[in-house]
């Protein structure tokens, strides 16, 4: 059963924007803390952003603060990564990930979300 589903990657000039969309089938999805996680080629997956159940709270990864920006629309099951100012080094495939009653954090691992979409990928590039 797909819980899941990235969409919106591309290929984009450096500089430019994409807006990542995951459409959720997890319920109660206002109850589920929300994450978007990156995989660059030969590196490991890491926590990009995230926003706490009934949004609560927001965070970033330090090397997105201020060019990227979480947010969800509870009514329509929907998490959404807004991407600008993009450079080669975002490139990616990214993830959405979820967890019920996840607690805000600093900082997000892995292992604290237990629903994974099947990623996005995102290249930047000229």
């Amino acid at each position: 059963q797909v819980q899941l589903v990235e969409s919106g990657g591309g290929l984009v000039q450096p500089g430019g924007s994409l807006r990542l969309s995951c459409a959720a089938s997890v319920r109660p999805f206002e109850t589920y803390t929300m994450g978007w996680f990156r995989q660059a080629p030969g590196k490991a997956r890491e926590w990009v952003a995230a926003i706490t159940w009934k949004a609560r709270n927001t965070g970033y990864t330090d090397s997105v603060k201020g060019r990227f920006t979480i947010s969800r629309d509870d009514a329509k099951s929907m998490l959404y990564l807004q991407m600008n100012s993009l450079q080669p080094e975002d490139t990616a495939v990214y993830y959405c990930a979820g967890h019920r009653y996840l607690s805000n954090r600093n900082r997000y691992k892995e292992g604290d979300f237990g629903t994974w979409g099947q990623g996005t990928q995102v290249t930047v590039s000229s």
